[in-house]
């Protein structure tokens, strides 16, 4: 199965609250329980209440993902997720924090 890239806007009460490690932890755990690979990136954004995901991998991966990202940690309030699907364009290095 091939790559696809995922772009993930979350907005709510997602700063301040452990969304970033959050997402970093369920990646690292459906790649281990998958024994699959997810690359990219999660960041605050300036705007104090959103948080960017940008991801690739296989897409039932990604979608587990997702899943995970519209409940959010319990301290979260996850109020809308906008996703874009696309081509997966490469070097994005192991999923992790960016600041």
């Amino acid at each position: 199965m091939s790559a696809v890239r995922l772009t993930a806007l979350v907005r709510g009460r997602v700063q301040m609250v452990g969304f970033r490690v959050f997402a970093e932890q369920v990646a690292a755990q459906i790649e281990r329980e998958r024994k699959a690979e997810i690359s990219g990136w999660v960041r605050n954004l300036a705007d104090g209440a959103s948080v960017e995901i940008v991801a690739e991998g296989r897409r039932s991966e990604l979608e587990a993902l997702l899943e995970e990202l519209r409940i959010g940690p319990p301290m979260a309030l996850v109020r809308a997720v906008d996703v874009e699907w696309g081509e997966a364009a490469g070097g994005l290095g192991p999923f992790g924090l960016r600041y």
